[in-house]
């Protein structure tokens, strides 16, 4: 058994396991148990979720708005999609551990489904110490432990998937949409798209400033140390910039949020996992005949660790969405139509570089 300590517990979040679910408990009940213009959470069929993860302190509040909107209610998995931030990586990586440790307890990895993914020949895999340096993907680990808690017997949680993504091309993402999609399609399988959005600051070389009389993603500036904007304020300016990510997002299109990235330069550290996760969905649009309202992602909370008034502030911003995928229900209706049962296609399996990970 190959156990993946929670290195990040005691730092970024309580170690304490008992402090840990009492925070977040509270961080869930703040949540509305309705939403205006969503609905109800949580959300039927809501099975992809895009949620932040920064320390608790900072983002635990906005991930819960995310977790909460999640329909568990046929879950058998999870698949949890983060990005390299210390590692380099081209391609996407599987995890070679048994179990994920949190301070609440273990969850399993579904070992054959990293197997399923391995064999693609697409999939490299991480060395261990890979896996416990990055934070994207053990900073949902707790949200996880918790959620499944409230909805299955302790011996009975539904194992993980977790996939490391690297620094992927627009074809790359297609392409390991095109794997996933066949995966989304199964109601029994949940994604979590672990992202932060917009880091500012000097510190973060990103000092990009759009004002309001602007309003396309091109048409800012980018801020030098001694520059004092006039007009809208740079944190007015870093919303506008998320905003136009996240509209690019919502429209289920990955060549509007790729042209979005490209204009402003966003710096949205998990693109490349919701861009490999938009392609998914847009797959089972084309493959199923599915409308925008049944898959595209829905925002519905944004937060930001402070507001930069300078250009000496620095910030991060936090966003928390949900897609509903409903694939059965309008698959059962295209065959009663047609007489077959849509399926998406198989991903073709060819080799593909591990940029230096065990094979």
């Amino acid at each position: 058994m190959a156990k993946r300590r929670c290195t990040h517990a005691g730092s970024w979040y309580s170690a304490h396991g008992a402090t840990l679910s009492k925070e977040l408990d509270a961080w869930l009940d703040k949540v509305p148990d309705n939403i205006r213009d969503v609905g109800s959470l949580p959300q039927p069929n809501a099975r992809a979720i895009v949620a932040p993860h920064a320390g608790y302190a900072y983002s635990g509040p906005a991930a819960a708005w995310a977790y909460k909107s999640l329909d568990l209610s046929k879950a058998k998995r999870i698949f949890l999609l983060g990005p390299s931030h210390h590692f380099y990586l081209s391609d996407c990586a599987l995890s070679q551990c048994t179990h994920y440790s949190t301070p609440l307890g273990d969850l399993l990895v579904d070992t054959k489904t990293v197997a399923e993914l391995h064999k693609t020949g697409k999939f490299g895999k991480m060395s261990k110490s890979v896996d416990e340096d990055e934070h994207s993907l053990e900073m949902h680990l707790p949200y996880i432990f918790k959620i499944l808690s409230k909805n299955f017997p302790p011996n009975e949680l539904p194992p993980l998937v977790p996939i490391l993504v690297g620094n992927t091309n627009p074809a790359k993402e297609r392409e390991y949409g095109d794997i996933l999609a066949s995966y989304l399609e199964d109601e029994s399988n949940v994604f979590v798209v672990s992202s932060d959005f917009c880091h500012w600051g000097l510190r973060f070389s990103y000092t990009y400033y759009l004002p309001a009389a602007k309003s396309a993603p091109s048409e800012g500036v980018n801020l030098r140390s001694r520059d004092k904007p006039t007009g809208s304020t740079i944190y007015d300016s870093i919303e506008r910039i998320d905003r136009l990510a996240m509209n690019s997002i919502e429209s289920g299109s990955h060549d509007t949020f790729i042209n979005n990235l490209q204009g402003t330069g966003n710096t949205i550290c998990g693109r490349h996992p919701i861009g490999i996760v938009m392609c998914a969905l847009e797959n089972l649009k084309r493959a199923l005949k599915l409308n925008s309202l049944t898959t595209d992602f829905k925002f519905i909370r944004y937060e930001r660790s402070s507001q930069c008034t300078e250009v000496s502030d620095s910030s991060v911003s936090y966003a928390s969405a949900f897609a509903r995928v409903e694939c059965e229900d309008v698959a059962a209706q295209f065959e009663d139509d047609i007489g077959t049962k849509p399926r998406v296609p198989a991903a073709s399996q060819t080799n593909a570089s591990t940029m230096g990970l065990a094979s």
